[in-house]
């Protein structure tokens, strides 16, 4: 292996979901650079997966651009402690809710928390997600298989379901897919078949929910340092973490949120079953 295919030092974590406060180096999920201009001002938001990685850097820029925020996330205490603060500091409102979003009882109970602490709801990111490599099919038990699409598709469905009565016009729904549901992954195939469902929900339900104005769609990142990278492969795959795609990195979190604050703001008010790419200029044709 080349120098130049080094991309980060070598770690791992032994346990799922992973901690952004134990990455070697910290993601870029704070907003540090980012200036809101009040495009989501007095917006309810809820995140999945917001306590860290992509959610958290979405969750801080919303909150920067005027919005009151709901994070959920699974167990994650310190990082979702951490999100919350820094929305607070930036004088909105934070709810963080420990739930499994793959039972369908708690998320309708989140919906609930979140009408409840922040008054509206008007943008639901369906972000968290989980993967499990496995270097053949004949690896993927049944079990795998159905906590996979369970937390990656099912608790799509079982938001919006919650969600949908306390939507108005005007509402966003915005779903985050993956790279990998357009040019597929060979230890990944639970996984990339769930992006793949997750680009297909989108376009289906934009056009399920047109009448009503509510837009649907989704972003589909490519290599991102998030908790999921070290907590998923072994330290020589973390090394060399996005060294493959045309930019030759991995991109940070704060380099995804402003594709979800665009599909949130007035900005994209023709745009709906579309998927933006923030993927290192990979072009995969979506």
């Amino acid at each position: 292996m080349s120098e130049q295919e080094t991309t980060l030092p070598r770690q791992r974590q032994d346990r799922q979901p992973g901690r952004e406060h134990e990455m070697e180096p910290a993601p870029e999920s704070w907003g540090k650079n980012y200036v809101g201009s009040g495009r989501l001002a007095g917006k309810g938001v809820l995140i999945t997966g917001g306590d860290s990685g992509i959610g958290r850097a979405v969750a801080i820029a919303f909150a920067k651009e005027g919005a009151d925020v709901a994070i959920a996330y699974l167990e994650e205490e310190r990082d979702a402690a951490a999100t919350r603060a820094a929305i607070e500091r930036e004088g909105r409102r934070c709810e963080a809710i420990r739930c499994d979003i793959a039972d369908e009882d708690a998320c309708r109970d989140l919906v609930e928390r979140t009408l409840h602490s922040l008054g509206r709801l008007d943008i639901l990111v369906n972000n968290a997600a989980e993967q499990h490599p496995r270097k053949s099919i004949a690896d993927i038990s049944a079990e795998q298989l159905q906590r996979t699409f369970a937390t990656n598709v099912f608790s799509m469905f079982y938001l919006v379901k919650a969600a949908l009565p306390h939507l108005q016009r005007g509402a966003r729904i915005i779903n985050t897919t993956s790279v990998t549901a357009y040019r597929g992954s060979p230890q990944l195939l639970d996984y990339s078949a769930t992006k793949g469902a997750i680009v297909s929900f989108t376009r289906s339900l934009s056009l399920s929910l047109a009448e009503r104005g509510i837009l649907v769609n989704a972003v589909a990142p490519g290599p991102i340092w998030t908790p999921l990278i070290p907590s998923t492969f072994d330290e020589k795959k973390v090394e060399r973490f996005g060294a493959d795609v045309p930019l030759g990195r991995p991109g940070e979190p704060d380099e995804v949120a402003p594709s979800f604050v665009f599909l949130a703001s007035d900005a994209s008010s023709y745009m709906s079953g579309q998927v933006l790419h923030p993927n290192g200029g990979e072009v995969v044709n979506g």
